[in-house]
């Protein structure tokens, strides 16, 4: 079973490559803060599970889609897995979890500074949580998946309501990274250059999706036939850590309780 779209992006669709190590990265990044018992909110396929789970005394993984909660508990018999629609996250006693990541998952919730709040009251105290989100100043059009997206003070400052320490970064890319995103740009461009009535932005969501999973595939697709050797060549590696938020792919936050 697979529940990947172009929001989502696959390890196994040779043009989501660049898209896909980028989403892996924030797991990598993520390695060195995992201890103790870890929760992950939002799992989907399980991309990072692997890699993470062996640095934790414990580890349960969340995510709204049933099916995909059943194929991972096969996968991993270790792990406990729990079908969730969030928030609140009532199955989950407060302060159980010295560490809890989220990725690319904030942007999807409607209340979130509830889904923060309900974050803060699973992290035992002096827990640290690690969510990801696309930044805003780097998008290149109007994603319908999303409810919203954040710039890197927009985030810090909802955070800030909600924990005492917060610290933002994000995941940035190198040259070869960047190479892509400028060739990316021009490409999206060609597209929205015909949207003379600015639809994207004034359209219901529900009626953008098809057409915008249709166009991304399209483009991606169309970005490996242009060059098919840096499309390939993208690794994980080629994304790092970065002190500015402001200028990165996406916003790497951690909050502690």
């Amino acid at each position: 079973m697979s529940v990947y779209t172009t929001e989502i992006a696959s390890d196994k669709i040779a043009s989501d490559n660049p898209i896909h190590q980028r989403l892996l990265q924030a797991y990598y990044l993520a390695k060195e803060y995992i201890h103790g018992d870890v929760l992950e909110i939002g799992c989907g396929e399980g991309r990072g599970i692997s890699l993470l789970s062996p640095e934790a005394k414990n580890y349960t993984a969340l995510d709204k889609i049933q099916e995909v909660i059943d194929e991972l508990s096969k996968q991993y018999p270790e792990i406990k897995f729990i079908q969730s629609n969030i928030p609140p996250m009532s199955e989950l006693e407060s302060n159980s979890y010295d560490v809890v990541i989220s990725f690319q998952v904030i942007e999807h919730i409607k209340k979130d500074k509830e889904y923060l709040q309900e974050i803060h009251r699973v992290l035992k105290p002096g827990g640290k949580a690690i969510i990801t989100t696309p930044n805003i100043k780097k998008t290149l059009s109007r994603n319908p998946w999303h409810i919203r997206e954040y710039t890197a003070e927009q985030l810090t400052k909802l955070a800030k309501e909600i924990f005492d320490k917060v610290e933002m970064k994000g995941v940035a890319g190198n040259k070869k990274v960047m190479e892509y995103y400028e060739m990316n740009k021009k490409s999206v461009h060609k597209i929205t250059r015909f949207d003379i009535f600015n639809l994207q932005y004034l359209l219901p969501a529900f009626i953008l999706k098809v057409p915008y999973d249709l166009l991304n595939r399209i483009n991606r697709n169309k970005l490996q036939t242009t060059d098919n050797e840096l499309v390939k060549s993208i690794t994980h590696t080629d994304y790092e850590l970065s002190d500015n938020g402001d200028e990165s792919l996406d916003l790497f936050c951690v909050m502690e309780k």
